[in-house]
């Protein structure tokens, strides 16, 4: 278990300010996550690579030469925050360009995306690819809804490489397209993980017994089989992953792979070794040619017990890329020159931030109704941080049945940081719209994840939808919350009867509309529309999930509600009390 925490809700950022402390060589701190210390040539495509805590050496340990130009750090499992990364992009990038680069988790594809479109806003092309080489997610016909697990370091290492030799963004990205098609991983453990702060891990695995397609997010494997010999762990590693070659691959015999043992956080380097002597050996008995292997922690899952198998099927382009140097923290290969440090990008000192005068935080204008409005809507935000809170164990229960359990932990995160940031903008005179929108923006950028992304676009409707000038009657709230789900159903592509926030919201939104319609005041018909959400979110137990992370443990996940549905059901009944208070 982690042991060593102060208060976990800071311990991402406070291993991210000691990584950072040890590793000036190769890097340098700025909002969202690290960029490279050295010098980057003018004009070469900044590879801009992140993820959540918990995975070291991915994400901040990959970035030097030779590898990526910055990395956005998100909480512990939880994707980095759109704000983040398009700050990371941002002070990575030197006109060349930004290849965003992330594994193929729902969070991280909402907030890389939602980076792209800020950057490319900003005048930076931008591109993204989420790497996806867990054949245990999900099979060849739908290959795109694999996750991404240590497969990631090939694939970033050969868009890297390619930035490195100076090719335009285009030409990077169908690199990383290529070592994408051509990478494949398979996982087992022996035992899940346990987050800082939790006296339980994640899932646990029967004495004697493995588990079988893990994920690197404390999700439990797909299936358990017996605990093998080093041996026979081996070979179930190999011959699964040899049973699933690239398209254009019709035999083993002959090929050459770039391949990576990984240990997920507990399995020593000696077992490691054990196994991989055997891995090699069957590797060799197929005829293929192992090229610059690695073995070791590349992708961890905190105290993990587990091991992943990755294969890059290379050809001579994709060869020369992996076995191209690279000089970061955590992966270092070949001799590089020496390095310019990066004087025109230098940190911030501390002196220098002792100084400096903080611009004061400025508010639109807002009519008198507007700003009474705001304190119904601060009061609705603090009911809601209050439930989640009250609620985050139960929320993190429900989401590690078939998924990594973090949900409360998120939506903890995020409920508080949106209360603390409508405090402050109604302290300074808001209208209902900002207060909404500021809340936004901090519940989005604190908890990160895919809830993060949701929760910060059904805030920002609703602060769209009300706005600073007039007093939000029924009517309005009702068509902020219809604009709400739409936007969520856009962004996150999910729909009724997916098993997510959505089997709830839908229906929520139909019936707030329809009793505004009716002339219900909103508080009335926000409490008939909260009944229909927690009928909804108790239907959801009976659900097969057909996206996200809980997808590949579909049937674990049978008889028991979707944690984000049940969570938004609490909310909009928590909502409904502060809203009879301020009636």
């Amino acid at each position: 278990m982690t042991r060593l925490f102060n208060d976990p809700a800071a311990f991402a950022d406070e291993a991210l300010e000691g990584f950072t402390a040890a590793h000036r060589r190769w890097v340098r701190p700025v909002t969202g996550g690290v960029v490279r210390a050295t010098a980057t040539p003018a004009g070469q495509v900044a590879v801009v690579i992140g993820g959540g805590s918990g995975h070291y050496p991915a994400f901040s340990g990959l970035v030097g030469r030779g590898l990526a130009h910055g990395a956005a750090v998100g909480n512990v499992f939880a994707s980095p925050s759109a704000r983040q990364i398009h700050s990371v992009a941002t002070a990575a990038h030197v006109g060349g360009g930004v290849l965003l680069m992330y594994g193929n988790y729902a969070g991280d594809v909402l907030h890389f995306g939602q980076a792209a479109e800020r950057l490319a806003a900003d005048g930076i092309e931008a591109r993204t690819f989420a790497v996806a080489d867990d054949i245990s997610s999900a099979g060849p016909e739908e290959s795109a809804k694999r996750r991404g697990i240590a497969g990631d370091l090939p694939v970033f290492k050969a868009a890297a490489a390619a930035a490195e030799q100076g090719l335009p963004l285009e030409e990077v990205l169908r690199v990383a397209e290529r070592a994408g098609a051509r990478t494949r991983s398979f996982g087992i453990a022996f035992s899940g993980c346990t987050l800082p702060g939790a006296d339980h891990p994640l899932f646990t695995v029967p004495a004697a017994r493995m588990a079988v397609g893990l994920g690197i997010h404390g999700e439990p494997g797909i299936g358990e089989e017996a605990l093998p010999t080093a041996d026979e762990a081996a070979r179930l590693l190999v011959e699964t992953l040899l049973k699933e070659l690239p398209e254009d691959v019709a035999d083993p015999a002959g090929q050459r792979a770039a391949v990576i043992l990984n240990g997920l956080g507990s399995v020593k380097y000696e077992e490691l070794f054990v196994v991989y002597r055997r891995v090699a050996a069957l590797l060799g008995d197929a005829g293929v040619e192992i090229v610059d292997p690695e073995v070791g922690e590349l992708v961890t899952s905190f105290d993990m017990a587990g091991i992943s198998l990755t294969l890059t099927w290379l050809d001579d382009r994709l060869e020369e890329l992996w076995r191209a140097p690279a000089d970061t923290p955590a992966y270092r290969k070949g001799a590089l020159d020496a390095a310019e440090p990066d004087l025109d990008r230098a940190p911030v000192t501390a002196a220098a931030q002792d100084t400096a005068v903080p611009a004061a935080p400025v508010v639109p204008a807002a009519s008198d109704a507007s700003r009474r409005a705001a304190g119904t809507v601060l009061a609705a935000l603090d009911a809601v941080a209050r439930v989640v809170d009250a609620h985050a164990d139960e929320l993190g229960r429900i989401d590690a049945v078939a998924g990594d359990g973090d949900h409360g932990i998120g939506m903890r995160r995020g409920s508080t940081a949106a209360h603390r940031a409508a405090a402050d903008a109604h302290g300074l005179g808001a209208g209902a719209g900002t207060v909404l929108t500021r809340a936004a923006d901090a519940w989005a950028d604190k908890a990160g994840g895919t809830s993060g992304a949701l929760w910060g676009t059904i805030l920002r409707s609703l602060g769209t939808a009300l706005g600073d000038r007039e007093a939000p009657d029924a009517a309005r709230v009702a068509e902020g919350v219809t604009e709400a789900s739409a936007a969520v159903r856009q962004l996150g592509g999910a729909e009724v009867g997916d098993k997510t926030m959505v089997d709830v919201l839908v229906p929520f939104a139909d019936a707030l509309a329809a009793a505004t319609g009716e002339g219900l005041p909103l508080a009335d018909a926000w409490d008939r529309a909260a009944t229909t959400a927690t009928a909804a979110a108790a239907g959801t137990a009976d659900l097969l999930p057909r996206r996200g992370r809980a997808r590949p443990h579909a049937e674990k996940s049978l008889g028991t509600p979707d944690a984000g549905a049940h969570s938004l059901a609490l909310i909009t009944r928590a909502v409904h009390g502060a809203l009879l208070d301020h009636h």
